[in-house]
């Protein structure tokens, strides 16, 4: 049996085994957006969790962590949207909020302004140090 490691700071009824896909957790969000606004206030705080978080911010940002600090920054309790269980493809699991943001970006092509919807899922990871990012896309 794989030993389940828990990388968050929430840790309440947690998965028993991996691969099980998306398990929510209720009565979210679980983490207070003040706290994490703070956290990301320094980029560097900032732990890009899994594969595909790494490449969606190297698309979306050319790996630039200030960017996705200033999406989190912009964030209001009205974009959350729900809380699950995240892997982060090995041994380890964050219990993650999930939010979308809608933003009035200038298309560079065009010059001409367009409303651009992020979806973001992130926890604060356990010893309240870091923003484990676990997903930064835009809606599909």
């Amino acid at each position: 049996m794989v030993k389940i490691f828990i990388l968050s700071q929430y840790s309440t009824n947690p998965p028993t085994e991996l691969g099980g896909g998306r398990i929510k957790i209720d009565g979210g969000p679980l983490y207070d957006l003040a706290t994490v606004k703070q956290l990301v206030d320094d980029p560097d705080c900032i732990n890009l969790f899994t594969r595909t978080c790494i490449g969606e911010v190297q698309k979306l940002f050319d790996s630039d962590t200030e960017q996705v600090a200033a999406l989190i920054q912009a964030l209001d309790q009205q974009d959350y949207i729900d809380s699950e269980w995240c892997e982060n493809g090995k041994t380890g699991v964050a219990a993650c909020d999930a939010y979308r943001i809608r933003r009035a970006e200038v298309v560079a092509a065009t010059g001409k302004p367009m409303t651009t919807e992020y979806f973001l899922k992130f926890a604060i990871g356990k010893t309240g140090q870091l923003v484990l990012l676990v997903s930064c896309h835009l809606s599909r």
